[in-house]
C-alpha cells in the first residue's frame, strides 16, 4: 500500500528460493505497488512481459492490491488481465473486461457509525473510499500525493465527518486516517472497544513523513480472502496458486497461497511467512518475472 511504503523497510539475509515443484500451478496473483510497480506507478517492462508470457501459457493471472479499482485497471489492461481483481485488500473485487463489481466488503451499519465517531472526535486527517473515489477535507491536502496512487478520483468536502459518502447503502470501501501517534491510536483503541467484530483496524508508523497511518476496512475481506476467491473462481486449489508481494498487507495471501514470493525490500515479517524470498526489489524490478520462472519454469529475457 501506497502509505504503508513510507514506513521504513527492514532486511534480513536472502534465502535460497525453492526449487520448482512437481504439477505447475494454475494461478498467479501479484501486488501491484512495490511489486509489479515501480516509485512512479509503472510495471516494470519486464514483469509485463513475463505475465503476458504466462498468461500464454494458460496459468490464470490475476492483481491484489491495495489499490482503488480505479488505480488497478491501468495495470491490468497493461498486463493483458480481462478477469476478476482484488482490490482495497481484497475488499472489492472487480471483472476487469466489464468493470462489474463481483464482491465487495462495504463498511456499514454500527461498524461505520462508531468509525465515523472515532474519526469526529480524534480528527486525524481522514480519508473515505467509496465508489471508487477518495473523499477528503482540508486536513487531508498535505498527503494527497500518497493516496493518489489509489484512485485519481479524489473529491474534496468540507468537513469529511459530515459527508453523505458514510451512509451509501454498500458502504465505503476503506477509511485511511494519518496523523499523530495519539490521534490514530485514539482511533484503534475505539474501534477494539466498540465495532471489532464488523471493523478490522491497522495502525502502522509512516516514518517518512514523521506521523502514523491507519487502515480500516469492513471484517471479512483481505487479500488472503480474495485470493480464496480467485480460485475457486477459476477452478483451482489454494495449493495451486502462487502469489508476490512485499508489504504487511500481503501476509493474509502468503498464508494461504500454495507459493509465495517475498520482494528483496520486503520487512522480516513478510519474508519468514513467504515460501520464497527474492533478491529484486521495487526500484529495478523483475521479481515478478523472477518468480514466474521458479514457479512455473517460464523464463523472459
Amino acid at each position: 500500500m501506497a502509505l504503508a511504503h513510507a514506513a521504513q523497510s527492514l532486511r534480513l539475509p536472502k534465502r535460497k528460493l525453492v526449487p520448482p515443484r512437481p504439477g505447475k500451478p494454475k494461478l498467479l496473483a501479484v501486488d501491484l505497488d512495490g511489486t509489479l510497480l515501480d516509485h512512479q506507478g509503472n510495471p516494470h517492462p519486464r514483469d509485463l512481459r513475463a505475465l503476458r508470457e504466462a498468461k500464454r501459457a494458460g496459468v490464470t493471472i490475476s492483481i491484489v492490491t491495495g489499490r482503488l479499482y480505479s488505480g488497478t485497471r491501468p495495470s491490468a489492461i497493461a498486463a493483458r488481465i480481462d478477469g476478476p481483481v482484488g482490490c482495497a485488500d481484497g475488499s472489492h473485487i472487480v471483472r476487469v473486461h466489464d468493470n462489474a463489481t463481483l464482491v465487495h466488503h462495504g463498511l456499514t451499519g454500527t461498524g461505520a457509525h462508531r468509525l465515523r465517531a472515532a474519526v469526529n472526535a480524534s480528527r486525524p486527517a481522514t480519508f473515505v473510499f467509496a465508489s471508487d473515489r477518495i473523499v477528503h477535507d482540508s486536513a487531508g491536502h498535505d498527503y494527497l500525493t500518497y493516496l493518489s496512487t489509489w484512485s485519481h478520483d479524489l473529491v474534496h468536502t468540507e468537513a469529511i465527518h459530515e459527508h453523505d459518502v458514510w451512509d451509501l447503502p454498500s458502504g465505503p470501501t476503506a477509511i485511511v486516517c494519518v496523523g499523530s501517534s495519539e490521534q490514530i491510536h485514539a482511533v484503534v483503541h475505539a474501534i477494539h472497544a466498540e465495532a471489532r467484530e464488523t471493523v478490522q483496524v491497522a495502525a502502522f508508523p509512516i516514518r517518512k513523513l514523521d506521523q502514523w497511518g491507519l487502515v480500516a476496512r469492513a471484517a471479512g475481506g483481505n487479500k488472503g480472502t480474495a485470493l480464496r476467491w480467485l480460485a475457486e473462481h477459476s477452478g483451482c486449489t489454494l495449493a495451486e496458486t502462487v502469489c508476490v508481494g512485499d508489504w504487511l498487507n500481503d501476509l493474509p495471501m502468503f498464508h494461504v497461497a500454495g507459493r509465495s514470493f517475498a520482494m528483496g525490500h520486503a520487512p522480516p515479517e513478510v519474508k519468514n511467512a513467504a515460501t520464497d524470498t527474492l533478491d529484486e526489489t521495487s526500484e529495478a524490478g523483475g521479481g515478478v518475472a523472477k518468480a514466474i520462472e521458479h514457479a512455473f519454469g517460464i523464463r523472459v529475457p
